[in-house]
């Protein structure tokens, strides 16, 4: 088939690349199968006419407004590689014209949680604490060491969230007993109880919980919800683990409950990215920090690949996508997270 005969492919997978998704026996086939048009995603807008008829698919979250949809005449599915959906385009046009827009976020679910079960096993027991002061001769040995250390089996936690990675978090823990309240406003109590957890109000999670993960993703409801009322709210001593994005809490807050001394709390998300280095979180005693890199694994990168030459292969058999997340009619336009600038 020559070049011009296959379908296009716009590709502006910022901040992924392709090298980076596909392996190169994948690239090979996506070469072979369609035309690919690289740019940068502020560019699509900028393509010749001819180009953008002829375009079937789109990997990558570029903005686009109704002007350039309606010369994608051809376009079926827009495969977000970036996983945040962003208000960047008419999705009632896309879902009006029956143009699928699907995420790939679903293959950080596990790394996330796995990384997510080190912080809270690490704020359990000092693990990093404990390793700075051997490395300094400041070490305690024995009971000594273990002041205001607890386990995490038999305790309660608290999911803010269960989406992908609430529900990976949850089947972790489930090797720790743990009695698991979720607070998910999105989903009904029957489904949380299908999955073993007790649905609960957001009072109760974190009041009742010796460890709440957030992983709720920021909504045009939620911006800050969890604030210092919320922070009061938890018990003494306990851990807060922040997963998704830091615009769902309020961090100066959640930095002050910290210093306090009446919880802990690990972020792997910051209002910033990268965080300046003047910043007071970077020198918080009790604040486990990390920098957005749990779910930043190649093999997550190249899951992803995956998923988009599968769901391709249905679509171009006349079959709607069923590896990635297609985004729904009902919550697209209340999702408010800002893009991420590092794989």
């Amino acid at each position: 088939m020559a070049v011009r005969d296959r379908p296009v492919i716009i590709c502006a997978p910022e901040p992924r690349t392709l090298q980076i998704l596909f392996t190169p026996a994948q690239m090979k086939r996506l070469f072979d199968q369609y035309e690919i048009v690289e740019c940068e995603a502020d560019s699509v807008a900028l393509l010749d006419d001819a180009t953008l008829s002829r375009t079937r698919y789109i990997i990558g979250q570029p903005p686009l407004d109704e002007n350039v949809l309606g010369k994608l005449k051809r376009l079926r599915c827009i495969f977000n590689v970036e996983s945040n959906l962003m208000d960047n385009m008419p999705y009632e046009v896309l879902f009006e014209r029956g143009i699928h827009v699907v995420t790939t976020g679903a293959v950080f679910a596990q790394p996330v949680a796995e990384l997510g079960l080190a912080l809270a096993l690490n704020l359990a027991r000092g693990i990093v604490d404990a390793d700075l002061d051997f490395r300094e001769g400041r070490e305690r040995w024995g009971g000594e060491g273990n002041a205001g250390a607890r386990c995490l089996s038999g305790s309660d936690v608290g999911l803010v969230g269960f989406g992908d990675l609430g529900k990976a978090i949850n089947r972790l823990l489930s090797g720790f007993r743990a009695r698991v309240r979720v607070f998910d406003p999105w989903l009904p109590d029957s489904l949380l109880r299908e999955h073993g957890v007790i649905p609960s109000n957001i009072e109760d999670v974190l009041s009742q919980s010796d460890v709440v993960f957030v992983v709720a993703a920021v909504t045009s409801e939620n911006q800050h919800f969890l604030d210092a009322g919320s922070f009061s709210l938890m018990r003494p001593g306990a851990s807060l683990i922040l997963l998704s994005r830091a615009d769902v809490v309020d961090f100066d807050a959640l930095m002050d409950a910290v210093r306090s001394g009446r919880v802990t709390a690990a972020s792997d998300v910051f209002p910033e990215e990268p965080l300046p280095l003047d910043h007071p979180v970077r020198k918080l005693p009790g604040f486990l920090r990390s920098a957005h890199r749990a779910g930043a694994l190649d093999s997550a990168f190249l899951q992803m690949g995956d998923m988009v030459l599968d769901d391709m292969a249905l679509l171009d058999r006349g079959l709607p996508p069923m590896r990635c997340k297609r985004a729904e009619r009902e919550t697209v336009g209340r999702m408010r997270s800002r893009p991420v600038s590092h794989n």
